[in-house]
């Protein structure tokens, strides 16, 4: 398998949305992760309900907590990138990268939860809404 890993540095300049930017990383991280879990062996599924809303939930969290999710989108960006660059090398030439794409799928699966953990209780009806 010979792919070009996504660059998942930071995006500069804000979108005036706000949470388009972090959307489109929290996707490509996203992406990434299922290529990670492909080369470690594991069966991830579809991404579960509060792994797409994630983005959407944190553009209706306070300025402080979207900024600390921001910075750790930056730390989990700066560990895949050059994890799976590693992993398409190792591969590309034939090597067995399964236990390195266990440990990398470890770490992602640990920050992506931690991430998971930013966003603000929504209830069963979604995200809090304010008139």
């Amino acid at each position: 398998m010979t792919a070009v890993s996504p660059s998942l540095a930071p995006v500069t300049g804000r979108h005036p949305s706000g949470s388009s930017a972090c959307a489109l990383r929290w996707a490509a991280l996203t992406d990434a992760g299922q290529v990670v879990a492909m080369l470690a062996g594991v069966s991830t599924g579809r991404p579960g309900r509060e792994i797409r809303d994630f983005p959407m939930l944190m553009r209706d969290a306070k300025p402080w907590r979207r900024e600390a999710a921001e910075r750790a989108l930056d730390d989990l960006s700066a560990i895949m990138e050059p994890g799976i660059a590693a992993l398409m090398a190792i591969n590309a030439r034939g090597g067995d990268c399964r236990s390195a794409a266990e440990a990398l799928w470890s770490e992602f699966s640990a920050a992506r939860a931690a991430l998971l953990a930013m966003v603000p209780a929504a209830g069963s009806f979604g995200p809090l809404r304010a008139a």
